[in-house]
């Protein structure tokens, strides 16, 4: 547990200013995104076709400071669905939010002159649109540019002849799709580290300007995700390149009462962490998972179901609200779990989800649940974790399964839902991933460099506030980063 310390101390001792210049953008770019509708009474089936459509296109050390973001939002499809973050952008700063998504590679906002992008947010948050116009240090990235050229290798990206404007445009199977132009500009965030200051310099950023499908809703909109991935041009990657932060990343996402949470560039430090390594050579978090317990007895399922390929294998992936099996182990899954309830709640099918009336604690009835990983790392599950409360009917409560199949692809997918209430780490110099139980409401260490251990300490909800008093007492660190701005990249 961390030590506490008041935070004047914290903000006088530990915040300074700086910005820094960041690389270039590989060919490809996947970008993922899904949030569920704004009503109470949201049916699990439409959170399922909501994820699918994201699943569709889901198929060095170095030293720094810790840059801490503030955490919003909450896994309960109910009242969230999603879990988001701000950032300021541009010269003077105007604040962005952006969801949280392991799962895709790039920060993208929407911009001035988007068409399709939605006005206003059920998220109770003031939307707005990047105006590269309005920004003293914005440019155009020209078709020269080293960054248009490795999207033109693969399609992505295009030229105006007339214009010397690059461009990219991207569509996706489900009709939604985006599509906008590359500038440059200033990301400014906060950062802690003792005493070091780094110069301010200017990075690239893609703005589109189209947004279609479901890219219009407005229920849970925010102003663009911030892909978290491990690919060249993912942030992380790109800060650490340029030895700003470690190649590492964590966060504690909180599952109760009104969510929030914990997110830093740094390791979280932990004693009771457990490892797995990241299966090599993915464009996604890949584990190892080998295979799943009900109450301590390990499931009849073929290992072969969880074995990673091309389009196949496990997924961390916080873009996404509730959990995913292959066919195979969500039966067997399934059948263990209505095995071991079957004699004290009374089951029901609520539009085609498995659901269970219950009047006492779900934790009292239902076992754990363990995935077992590579490395003996197991993920210990509470039923809270695989369970959803949807409604009450009399006096009981209906609880449904909140793992869900997907049919005919051995495809395994970590979302939101089992990812809450748990810190995780996303050890990207040594290719692993670790986790621990832990109250995502308490303060936290971090490790600002994996070789020499330094740590520095983050206050959970510090950087929360809305007032832009309280965030320029912290300090703005202004880091330039190729950020993908598009005005409305698919929502999935």
């Amino acid at each position: 547990m961390a030590a506490v310390f008041p935070t004047w101390i914290l903000i006088a001792a530990l915040l300074f200013e700086a910005a820094v210049v960041m690389g270039s953008f590989p060919a490809t770019l996947k970008l993922e995104r899904k949030i569920p509708l704004a009503s109470h009474e949201l049916e699990l089936s439409q959170l399922r076709e909501r994820d699918r459509l994201r699943h569709g296109r889901l198929l060095q050390s170095s030293s720094g400071g810790v840059v801490d973001f503030p955490v919003m939002g909450t896994y309960d499809p109910f009242l969230v669905g999603l879990y988001y973050t701000k950032v300021q952008l541009g010269s003077p700063p105007r604040v962005f939010y952006v969801q949280i998504d392991t799962g895709s590679d790039v920060l993208w906002i929407g911009c001035n002159s988007c068409n399709g992008c939605p006005q206003s947010s059920g998220l109770q948050i003031q939307l707005n649109l990047y105006d590269p116009g309005s920004s003293s240090t914005a440019s155009l990235v020209s078709c020269s540019d080293q960054r248009c050229s490795a999207g033109l290798q693969s399609s992505d990206s295009g030229c105006s002849g007339q214009s010397n404007q690059c461009s990219y445009t991207f569509q996706y199977g489900d009709g939604s799709g985006t599509s906008g132009y590359y500038v440059a500009d200033l990301l400014h965030f906060n950062s802690i580290l003792e005493g070091s200051v780094i110069t301010n310099s200017t990075a690239p950023i893609m703005c589109s300007v189209l947004q279609t499908g479901d890219l219009t809703k407005s229920d849970r909109a925010v102003d663009g995700i911030f892909g978290f991935g491990q690919q060249s041009l993912s942030v992380i990657s790109q800060l650490s390149s340029q030895g700003i932060t470690p190649k590492i990343f964590s966060h504690c996402l909180k599952g109760s009462n009104s969510g929030g949470g914990i997110l830093v560039f740094g390791e979280i430090l932990e004693p009771n962490m457990v490892y797995t390594p990241l299966v090599p050579s993915q464009p996604h978090y890949n584990l190892d998972l080998r295979s799943i317990s009900v109450g301590g007895q390990v499931l009849s399922i073929n290992p072969s179901v969880f074995s990673t390929s091309n389009n196949q294998g496990t997924i961390v992936d916080s873009g996404t609200t509730l959990a995913y099996l292959a066919d195979e182990a969500y039966d067997a899954f399934m059948s263990a779990i209505t095995n071991a309830v079957s004699q004290t709640v009374h089951p029901i099918l609520s539009k085609g989800n498995q659901c269970y009336l219950i009047t006492s604690s779900v934790n009292d009835i239902f076992p754990q649940v363990s995935l077992n990983f590579a490395g003996g790392a197991s993920l210990i599950l509470n039923p809270q974790d695989y369970l959803v409360q949807q409604n009450s009917i009399g006096g009981s409560a209906s609880w449904c399964i909140g793992f869900q199949k997907i049919q005919g692809q051995r495809i395994t997918i970590l979302g939101d839902l089992v990812l809450k209430d748990k810190i995780f780490v996303y050890d990207l110099v040594n290719q692993r991933i670790g986790w621990t139980n832990y109250d995502c409401s308490m303060s936290v260490n971090v490790s600002t460099n994996i070789n020499t251990g330094r740590t520095e300490f983050v206050n959970a909800g510090q950087m929360s506030n809305d007032g832009s008093s309280r965030d320029q007492i912290r300090g703005m660190l202004a880091l330039l980063l190729p950020i993908v701005m598009l005005t409305g990249l698919l929502f999935l």
